[in-house]
């Protein structure tokens, strides 16, 4: 595709719809998990299992439907998602129950996978290098409006109407996106390639097993019974893969990309700072709404300083790039993220919104400055004619993140709160803090006690997403590397040409 294609900016404005629709509906649902709670009667597990199972599908089918749009068409590929995500949508309003709920989402997920790499494949062959900062920038600039938006746009559906609101609201995106698909977007694609079935399965397979066993980890333990088993196939299912894509032919993966420090460092990085991120809106809307009695309103207007800094601090950083470099950019706003988890654990059952607010404000200022610059220093290394995979590799390792991120520190959230109710305390009632809530009638000391410790709980949970973050802004320091402009296309060429020198395209692939 032409890189000056006359409709590259009407093209840019599908992907952002494309892009919208996914991360206003996982936002979103976040402000809905009280409501979720008390109308399907949703255990904690089963609301980690709402959001996990669509993370889960997403992240393990990514990197074949990365594939799949390089060979058969992105536009195609993406078009379809966007259908399977709309009908899935519509049908989640008229589930009944956490485990229908649980299965539309695994759709949601499939809809999901196939619609995001091709949004990042299409803008990087649309875009030459001098208009492509730009559209990523704006495409990522919808994604923050869209990330902190959707809170309050969920807040409001839910206060007014129901949770089945937050749903229905994608079908209007998503039909707007199909008809601008198809009337405004040309087809691209990528030099043939033969599929890898086995390593998609193995894939999805090791990461499913893996996020479960940490999941089932409060209730069954880390060894016990079921759990050693899962943790088993888990294992050789990853284990499977990464030798499986060292010796065939037609890698799923180019392994080669991880020779290049900066995609490995990158990759490793946003990794990290996932898990970090991951279940933050998840528990906050918790506290917010439980703990301090917000309304869904309120409590998704309580992210607005997250939003407002996170776009100032887009901005800035792209700027500073260019002056000082992608690596210390990101160093400066992982500091700045790690530094709001430390002032997240200071709350208490009695805090007001001051402390949260502030802490959201240095959260969206440091993580404005050190995403896009790390996404931007990993995906320059990634050739155009890998766009699809490449891009998919990217978004896969950054899911995986969040998937893993959720299961940790919701599985800590939800061990620590049980070991901090008291022993006497019903058993609903030490499960979750709705559940505590539900069964306490007139009980106010029991509803203190459930304050408390969750309370408690989070801060650990905070704790770990400090560290968490901290080692992210370790691995970037020291593993990742700036270069000047006029030399980065050498030395990417020079990286890549090195191993295909050496022998035959499978050779170049074994690590």
């Amino acid at each position: 595709m032409d890189a000056r294609n006359p409709r590259r900016w009407w093209i840019l404005i599908v992907l952002c719809l494309s892009t919208l629709v996914l991360v206003v509906d996982n936002m979103a649902l976040t402000v809905a998990v009280p409501a979720l709670t008390e109308d399907l009667g949703a255990s904690a597990q089963d609301m980690q299992w709402i959001l996990d199972s669509y993370i889960l599908v997403f992240a393990g089918l990514l990197l074949t439907s990365g594939s799949l749009g390089d060979r058969f068409g992105r536009r195609k590929v993406m078009l379809i998602g966007l259908l399977l995500f709309g009908a899935a949508s519509l049908g989640a309003v008229f589930c009944g129950s956490p485990g229908e709920l649980i299965a539309v989402r695994i759709v949601m997920g499939v809809g999901g996978a196939l619609i995001m790499p091709s949004t990042l494949s299409i803008l990087i062959t649309v875009f030459d290098e001098d208009e492509r900062p730009k559209a990523m920038a704006a495409w990522g600039s919808v994604s923050m409006l869209g990330l902190v938006g959707s809170p309050v746009l969920g807040g409001v559906l839910i206060d007014h109407f129901a949770w089945q609101a937050i749903f229905l609201i994608n079908v209007p995106i998503v039909a707007l996106a199909l008809l601008a698909g198809v009337l405004l977007m040309p087809e691209s694609k990528a030099p043939w390639q033969k599929p890898d079935p086995l390593g998609a399965v193995l894939s999805a397979v090791g990461m499913a097993a893996l996020v479960w066993w940490i999941i089932e980890i409060p209730q069954h333990g880390a060894f016990g019974g079921r759990s050693l088993l899962v943790l088993a196939v888990a294992v050789v299912a990853l284990a499977g893969f990464v030798v499986w894509e060292n010796v065939t032919r037609s890698p799923m993966v180019p392994l080669v990309l991880f020779k290049h420090r900066n995609f490995s460092g990158g990759s490793l990085s946003l990794a990290l700072v996932q898990i970090g991120n991951a279940g933050l809106l998840l528990v906050l809307t918790q506290y917010l709404q439980f703990v301090l009695g917000w309304s869904a309103v309120k409590a998704g207007l309580a992210f607005l300083p997250l939003a407002v800094a996170a776009l100032a601090g887009n901005a800035a950083g792209a700027q500073l790039a260019v002056k000082v470099g992608n690596r210390f950019v990101i160093l400066a706003g992982m500091l700045l993220m790690a530094a709001s988890f430390g002032l997240l654990t200071t709350l208490t059952a009695d805090s007001g919104f001051t402390v949260p607010a502030v802490a959201l404000g240095i959260l969206g200022l440091g993580a404005g400055l050190a995403m896009p610059a790390a996404v931007a220093a990993l995906m320059s290394t990634i050739p155009e004619e890998k766009a699809g995979v490449g891009s998919a590799l990217n978004d896969t390792i950054q899911q995986s993140g969040t998937a893993l991120g959720i299961a940790i520190l919701g599985s800590l959230l939800s061990g620590g709160y049980r070991d901090e109710m008291p022993a006497g305390a019903p058993e609903q009632a030490r499960e979750s803090l709705g559940g505590a809530l539900a069964v306490a009638g007139g009980d106010t000391g029991l509803v203190r006690a459930a304050r408390e410790a969750f309370t408690a709980s989070m801060s650990t949970t905070f704790t770990i997403s400090a560290i968490g973050v901290l080692a992210a802004a370790v691995v970037a320091t020291l593993v990742m590397r700036d270069r000047k402009p006029e030399a980065a296309p050498e030395a990417e060429v020079e990286v890549d040409a090195g191993p295909a020198r050496a022998g035959s395209e499978a050779p170049e692939l074994v690590a």
